[in-house]
């Protein structure tokens, strides 16, 4: 497992909660999850940066994007803490808020501009 202080402090922000929430549901861009979480590119990148460094996404490129996804940690306790955090935001308001913008979303019309 990684170091486990690494992945609670990558969790301790709501904005990196929120991203690994929508991770859980499809991979994404950048600006897919700036648009839905109403910041700038710059802060999803430095949030997905500590994500990433924690070992809790991957990335992988598909032509012009570079899309994140949720990595499948090897190790049972990691797996189960992602699980119990992601469960545990269910039913919070600004999830469900987040998920009705990515299902809106037009990553083509969005990333193009």
């Amino acid at each position: 497992m990684k170091d486990p202080v690494k992945i609670l402090k990558s969790l301790s922000d709501k904005n990196r909660i929120r991203i690994v929430k929508l991770l859980e549901k499809r991979k994404m861009c950048v600006c897919e999850l700036a648009f839905i979480l109403g910041i700038t590119q710059p802060s999803v990148s430095r949030h997905l940066k500590k994500l990433k460094s924690a070992g809790l996404i991957k990335d992988e490129q598909e032509g012009f994007w570079t899309n994140y996804f949720l990595a499948k940690p090897h190790n049972l306790n990691t797996r189960r803490l992602i699980e119990n955090v992601c469960r545990c935001l269910d039913g919070n308001p600004a999830i469900k808020c987040d998920l009705r913008k990515a299902r809106k979303v037009n990553r083509i019309k969005l990333c193009c501009r």
